[in-house]
């Protein structure tokens, strides 16, 4: 749970859906208040939760390609 706070873009996938993704609104001990784009709200625990990165921000990939002399 430290690594989340209130305002955070985060994204879920419950059993046998699509993934979830919304922003943090609420925690408590054991669970995290989820509000949805669309309006819904979604009670989880933190340990299902991951942080949503803005765009742009990726990491780029680099090859793993080492050019011998």
């Amino acid at each position: 749970m430290l690594e989340f706070k209130i305002g955070d873009r985060v994204t879920f996938q419950p059993e046998g859906r699509v993934p979830v993704e919304g922003m943090l609104t609420r925690h408590n001990k054991r669970t995290v208040t989820i509000i949805t784009d669309d309006g819904r709200q979604w009670n989880v625990s933190p340990s299902f939760l991951r942080k949503v990165e803005p765009p742009g921000t990726e990491t780029p990939v680099r090859p793993n390609v080492i050019r011998l002399r």
